[in-house]
């Protein structure tokens, strides 16, 4: 029998139940990885930024989807003909997540924090050409430079360039206060990280009140969250063998983007024998890109011989410097005098590119005499034990940083790497500001490092994105290590 429900009395249903015509204003989103906090101005973990990342911080310019530099704080700015002088011009009205007023002072405290000697920001060679910082009036701020800078604006998008207030900045690893369209609520360690809409935002409000940014280690706990509704969104979706189940089903919308990720066989260069350029050259023989992008959990990837992202204009092709050939590979470690092999750990962080890729790489390197015996550890642990002590012989990770191959120029940095070479054509790439002088030197740079074998260059890792498909506003591509939910809402 059919029931009609007159429409008026249909209205009336919907009233009383107070849900039935509202859009929805709440989002859960999942994430692999738990942040070890939430300052992105102290520390490297992509995780970080990931949460925070223009929802809860901001700084002078932002990073927008397509890679292009937008204002931000700054409404705008003004350079000096000879390149050394910026002179921003800021948003009026701005209040940090406290309640404090936002002003040119904040902008003076949080870059002079982040290039001072003691400075814990783990991209503070983002800051090394400031020269001054003066903040002229309360909404102006003149940021002199020793150099030319032809990357200097986009710099200041990166997460660890946001600015923070000086009274809230010693907390902000645990109580994050920002003065973006979101403000801290509450972080269940283990759990979910949750924000809430900021009512006093200074910009266009957004359109959710809530986003619950939840911990999903792995494919055997994304896929039912997913497919049972309580999580609505993966911006990086570790869906493993079920990624066609996930395409098939008109419920999500399955996008595969790219991202800034260039997924590394990081080797530790400065111990023996990996300071050896042979032995270097004999793993970059070994690998066989195509057998560990297929193995590395979603099989997708796209094959790269150098530091740089395919998707890139300057970009150049150079998975043929070393061709998967393992008898080359044994030839050459007989050469540097290890015929009877090489005995090395391999630690591996938790992402499936990296403990399922790594299982690959280790039985592509014991065909060809290096033994690797694999240590599985915690995120926590490899930020520490790796990156910041230089503890490992070797690692699989993904740099999510974008334009980031000025990394091996770096002095202290965990490859341990050291090329004079190299180092001057960063330092001219970062005086240089002409584009298309610029695209040549990131080829001089590119071919440096993949000449020097200094890491086994794998693969630009995808960016597996799965949401409900009434799900509006999320970022296709990953040109920074970013969730922007600026723009996300369910459709109505």
């Amino acid at each position: 029998m059919k029931i009609i429900v007159p429409v008026l009395a249909a209205a009336a249903i919907a009233l009383a139940s107070g849900t039935a015509f509202a859009q929805r204003a709440d989002v859960v989103i999942g994430v692999v990885l738990e942040p070890p906090h939430l300052d992105p101005t102290a520390g490297a973990a992509a995780a970080i930024d990931e949460i925070v990342y223009a929802n809860l911080f901001e700084g002078l310019t932002k990073i927008g989807r397509t890679g292009e530099v937008l204002p931000a704080l700054a409404e705008s700015w003004e350079i000096s003909e000879d390149g050394l002088t910026y002179t921003f011009k800021l948003q009026d009205g701005v209040k940090f997540h406290d309640g404090a007023e936002f002003s040119s002072a904040d902008v003076k405290f949080s870059l002079d924090r982040a290039r001072a000697e003691d400075s814990t920001n783990a991209q503070k060679g983002l800051f090394a050409a400031i020269e001054n910082v003066e903040a002229t009036d309360p909404t102006t701020v003149t940021v002199t430079l020793s150099r030319p800078q032809g990357s200097f604006l986009y710099n200041m998008g990166w997460g660890d360039a946001v600015i923070v207030s000086e009274a809230s900045a010693a907390g902000n690893m645990e109580t994050p206060v920002g003065t973006g369209p979101f403000k801290f609520d509450s972080w269940a360690k283990g759990s979910s990280v949750v924000l809430v809409k900021n009512p006093d935002y200074w910009g266009e409000a957004v359109a959710l009140e809530r986003a619950e940014f939840r911990i999903v280690p792995d494919a055997a706990a994304a896929i039912p969250a997913l497919l049972s509704g309580d999580v609505h969104a993966f911006p990086q979706m570790p869906a493993g063998d079920a990624l066609a189940q996930i395409q098939s089903d008109s419920r999500f919308e399955v996008v595969i983007g790219s991202t800034e990720g260039e997924t590394l066989l990081s080797i530790n260069n400065g111990k023996e024998p990996f300071d050896k350029l042979e032995v270097r050259q004999a793993i970059a023989h070994a690998l066989n890109r195509e057998e560990i992008i297929a193995g590395n959990g979603s099989g997708l990837g796209t094959p790269i011989g150098s530091h740089f992202s395919p998707a890139n204009a300057a970009y150049v092709d150079l998975t043929d410097t070393y061709p998967y050939d393992p008898e080359k590979a044994k030839q050459l470690l007989a050469d540097a005098g290890f015929a009877d092999g090489i005995s090395a750990t391999l630690k591996l962080p938790p992402p499936p590119y990296a403990r399922e890729g790594g299982q690959v790489i280790a039985s592509q390197l014991r065909q060809v005499g290096i033994e690797l015996e694999i240590i599985p550890v915690e995120w926590a642990d490899w930020l520490s034990q790796v990156f910041t002590e230089k503890d490992y012989d070797f690692t699989v990770i993904s740099h999510t940083e974008p334009n980031d191959i000025d990394i091996y120029s770096r002095p202290d940095y965990y490859f341990n790497y050291q090329n004079e070479q190299f180092n001057a054509v960063i330092a001219e790439l970062d005086a240089t500001s002409d584009e298309e002088k610029r695209n040549e030197l990131y080829g001089q740079a590119q071919r440096i490092l993949a000449e020097d074998a200094v890491v086994g260059f794998l693969f630009q890792l995808p960016k597996i994105g799965v949401w409900d498909a009434k799900l509006e506003g999320m970022w296709e591509n990953s040109p920074i290590q970013a969730t922007d939910l600026t723009q996300v809402k369910w459709a109505e």
